[in-house]
């Protein structure tokens, strides 16, 4: 265990951490009556803070990403500051106006404003402890005395014989408790710790929404797209099914075929349906997310949308992780839970207390503030506890439990992050040969409907064919940007995997 002391204080503060030590020295100067010695050497002894000082605990980070040869080179840059305002690698401003309102009137960001504000508070409580307090008082009291039979005091005597008693005194008092141990001070630095996580579990919930708008901002572009493929589709469909039952009714066609035809078109009628309540959905989920009731919001349809894909650049520290939010805050949580060790032990040594209270004491208000009736009293107050039936060795059990609960979460934070970061890595590896190939098939078939349109002018093949050609030219056309639109998505997932950005060394 190590102790921090300073320099006025660190010649005695070796025999005061030994209690049997520090009670033996104490009683022969309180019987000598030594006051003015006793108070010296509680004041150096103030300078004292007993427990552990903090040191961060020890995590073992990669040097690289799993997920990506362009990941391999990672250098760690801890002074690089992240983009706060990473949304505007979209290049949209609907979705920038949408983020910065959801900073302003998202209630999940204003309730965790509301529990920083209160972590603030707990930390300017913590330190008015070092300080101390002092009250005034004005008071005034009449009533009967027990005086002798037969005499008077004041020209008033009571129908019991005693005199009628007035006094008015008024009074400043002050009474200070010196930090010997530092229990106040460890308690300072748990709150200071503690308001350190509240600001990252802010800065959490801040990210935490602005990806969520991001996320169902994206997803809604992605299901007008969806949408108006799908409904170009259902007319092709119904025009491939008018010629269909044509056909039927000619004989050229079976009803096999009508059947198919019912079917196609049905399915292009359900997965339309999805399309249009999954729109909806997530346009309802914007307006929570911005401070709005449902009916108070409406997002118009993009035409063309273009999602962009904001990637990072080929160097990436995996150190950047260590300022995730959530990373941040747990790792404050556990230096709060070590300066309660610092408190707990503090509670093992005795207390001094410093009271003085001066004033004027009187029978009338009037001449109240003369020298004779000025009254003063000083003195200093030493508290030990020798027995609690274990209760506080029980509380210091308690911190170090807690602080070991701390570290272990800080540390399985750390390994959750970085398993979050490979995830999405992963997920846009994938995706972006999807998109390559998508892409590919998107082109090929354009090739082929230019292909069949040109044999339609030449008269060798039919519109039905064509109509079939164009079909599966959409389909190839949705899956691309359906591919796309999970790309751009993708990317913001691994902005906030990485804390809010990205920067290379």
């Amino acid at each position: 265990m190590k102790y921090r002391k300073s320099p006025a204080g660190a010649s005695l503060l070796a025999k005061a951490l030994d209690h049997s030590t520090f009670m033996s020295a104490v009683k022969p100067l309180s019987r000598a009556g030594s006051l003015p010695l006793l108070m010296g050497v509680f004041l150096l002894l103030s300078g004292c803070m007993v427990g552990p000082d903090y040191q961060k605990p020890a995590t073992e980070l990669p040097t690289s990403f799993k997920e990506g040869a362009q990941w391999q080179r990672a250098v760690s840059n801890p002074q690089g500051a992240l983009d706060s305002q990473w949304w505007r690698a979209y290049q949209d401003p609907v979705l920038n106006d949408l983020v910065e309102r959801s900073a302003k009137a998202n209630q999940s960001i204003i309730a965790a404003e509301a529990a920083y504000r209160l972590a603030q508070a707990q930390v300017a409580s913590s330190r008015a402890g070092l300080w101390p307090t002092v009250g005034v008082g004005l008071s005034g009291a009449r009533g009967v005395g027990g005086g002798a039979s037969g005499s008077t005091t004041s020209g008033l005597t009571g129908s019991g014989g005693g005199s009628v008693e007035q006094t008015v005194s008024a009074t400043l008092s002050a009474s200070w408790e010196p930090d010997l141990w530092g229990q106040v001070r460890r308690g300072i630095e748990s709150s200071q710790a503690s308001l350190q996580s509240s600001d990252a579990l802010l800065a959490g919930v801040r990210l935490s929404i602005g990806a969520s708008v991001a996320t169902n901002y994206l997803g809604l572009r992605q299901l007008d797209i969806d949408i108006d493929l799908l409904q170009r589709q259902q007319t092709i469909n119904q025009q491939l099914l008018t010629m269909i039952q044509a056909q039927t009714v000619q004989g050229t066609a079976t009803n096999d075929q009508l059947l198919v035809a019912q079917d196609q078109l049905s399915t292009v009628i359900s997965a339309l349906q999805t399309a249009q309540r999954s729109r909806e959905q997530a346009e309802h989920a914007l307006a929570v997310l911005v401070g709005l009731a449902p009916a108070q919001f409406n997002l118009p349809k993009a035409g063309d949308y273009r999602f962009v894909m904001p990637l990072p650049p080929p160097v990436v520290p995996s150190s950047l992780l260590l300022r995730r939010p959530d990373v941040v805050s747990a790792e404050r949580l556990a230096a709060a839970a070590n300066a309660r060790i610092g408190v707990a032990e503090a509670a093992f040594f005795p207390t001094l207390s410093l009271t003085a209270e001066g004033g004027f004491r009187g029978t009338a208000l009037g001449g109240l503030f003369s020298v004779p009736n000025r009254i003063w009293t000083l003195g200093p107050a030493l508290a030990e506890t020798i027995f609690d039936g274990g209760a506080r060795a029980a509380a210091k059990q308690e911190v170090e439990a807690t602080y070991d609960q701390d570290v272990a979460n800080y540390r399985g934070t750390v390994l959750g992050a970085l398993q979050n970061v490979e995830d999405n890595l992963s997920a846009i590896n994938h995706l972006h040969i999807q998109e390559q190939a998508y892409a590919q098939m998107f082109q090929r078939n354009q090739r082929l409907f230019g292909s069949q349109e040109a044999q339609l002018r030449a008269g060798t093949v039919s519109q039905q064919a064509v109509l079939t050609q164009q079909l599966v030219l959409l389909q190839a056309e949705q899956n691309l940007r359906d591919t796309q639109g999970l790309l751009s998505q993708g990317s913001v997932a691994l902005f906030q995997s990485l804390g809010g950005g990205w920067q290379a060394p």
